[in-house]
């Protein structure tokens, strides 16, 4: 995890984060290099940080370009962090929420985001990071956000609970789909005949993956449907049959639809709120972990068995320690993952982060077939495969300037 972090000196932790509107990402998100915009962004980073931080001074950072600045502005580095980041951070949910009587989603997502949040304040009384301090008509306005966030992540991990780690990660994929026409309707971004090419790719690979889950579904007609159910009730009396097998899928895919259109809503909402609040990677992080909390406690409250019964199911004393070590774990992925998330949003489009979700959903497809003996399948591989071709084909066409210069939707995807 460390690898792929940013370097942690102190002193270029503060630089990155100091100069998070660097002239590139200023330059991508559309805004004028005029002097008077260069006061109001120099006296707002004043109001920012709190003159009393023992921090080296601005000054010196913005007369002499360090040579680490170029490579933290470099597309590659926030987009490697966030592929290790949420590879780490599927495999580790996958194991809390495959528990066999695995029924709190909302408590380790409270869990998670209380570390979140503790890191970061941690960081920032270290003065390792800065960001705002809470601000209650920021925290209205971004609400809405954190609240998405919270759809997100919860569908996304009952998703998880009903379809393997390659079904998952290939159905993720529909959401750039969505993301790419968000940003088309509310960004003014264009999509190009490549583009439609590899979007046609993944919807491909999801078909491929979901197949067998299809026909089967397909051709069982209801009466064989009822015939297998009392069969499978009858052989199997948990009812653990094919058919209730079939029901959990549904449930699967129901979930993962509502994860795919909250995910795009949540990239396209963040994107235009980062612009109205001007914040900052980490203010978008320590927002959206805090203001998640209560909305997190009280689904938990209403939704959850809290019984004691209820609660030695979910946390089994022998695996109890390792249990929470490993959600307190997947917290501190989660920050790493905001953090790469919100970083690569600004250094790139949201459809380009969406898309190196997709490239990343390799490795961790991979990583599903590794450590929980996710089936391999002739479908899995293939779909696999597909929805790979289909990132770089998306990629290429990204890179691949259209008439005026520009990146399809890279560039001119931020006027709005």
């Amino acid at each position: 995890m460390e690898k792929s972090s940013p370097p942690t000196s102190p002193n270029h932790h503060h630089h990155h984060h100091s100069k998070s509107h660097s002239p590139t990402s200023n330059h991508r998100l559309n805004i004028s290099d005029s002097p008077e915009h260069k006061r109001n962004q120099s006296s707002r980073s004043a109001q920012i940080t709190n003159p009393s931080t023992t921090l080296p001074s601005y000054t010196t950072h913005h007369s002499t370009p360090s040579s680490v600045d170029p490579i933290l502005n470099h597309p590659a580095l926030p987009v490697l962090s966030y592929c290790a980041a949420s590879i780490l951070m599927t495999v580790v949910n996958k194991f809390v929420v495959s528990g066999h009587h695995f029924t709190m989603n909302f408590l380790l997502l409270t869990i998670q985001s209380a570390v979140c949040v503790t890191c970061v304040a941690i960081s920032k009384s270290l003065k390792l990071i800065n960001y705002r301090d809470f601000d209650f008509s920021d925290a209205k306005r971004w609400f809405p956000i954190s609240f998405l966030l919270v759809i997100v992540i919860y569908t996304g991990s009952k998703a998880l609970q009903f379809l393997s780690i390659p079904v998952y990660t290939i159905f993720k994929n529909l959401t750039i789909i969505l993301i790419a026409y968000g940003e088309v309707i509310w960004f003014g971004g264009h999509v190009s005949g490549l583009t439609l090419i590899s979007f046609g790719l993944m919807v491909l690979s999801s078909l491929v993956a979901a197949w067998s889950d299809i026909s089967s579904a397909l051709f069982l007609s209801p009466v064989t449907a009822t015939a297998l159910a009392a069969a499978s009730v009858a052989s199997d009396p948990i009812g653990q049959g094919n058919y209730s097998e079939l029901v959990q899928k549904h449930a699967g895919y129901f979930w993962m639809l509502i994860n795919c259109l909250a995910s795009a809503g949540y990239v396209l909402a963040m994107r235009k709120r980062i612009k109205l609040t001007s914040f900052k990677d980490w203010d978008t992080m320590f927002y959206n972990n805090l203001l998640s909390i209560p909305v997190l406690v009280i689904f938990s409250f209403l939704f959850e068995d809290w019984s004691e019964s209820s609660l030695t199911a979910n946390f089994p004393i022998e695996g109890r320690t390792f249990l929470l070590s490993a959600m307190a774990f997947s917290g501190a992925a989660a920050v790493f993952i905001s953090y790469t998330t919100a970083w690569c949003v600004r250094t790139t489009s949201s459809t380009t982060y969406s898309m190196v979700g997709a490239l990343n959903k390799l490795p961790v497809a991979a990583s599903g077939m590794i450590f929980f003996g996710d089936p391999v399948s002739i479908g899995n591989v293939s779909a696999i495969s597909i929805g790979f071709f289909a990132g770089l084909v998306y990629t290429f066409a990204k890179i691949k300037p259209s008439g005026n210069g520009l990146g399809d939707s890279g560039v001119k995807g931020y006027k709005s």
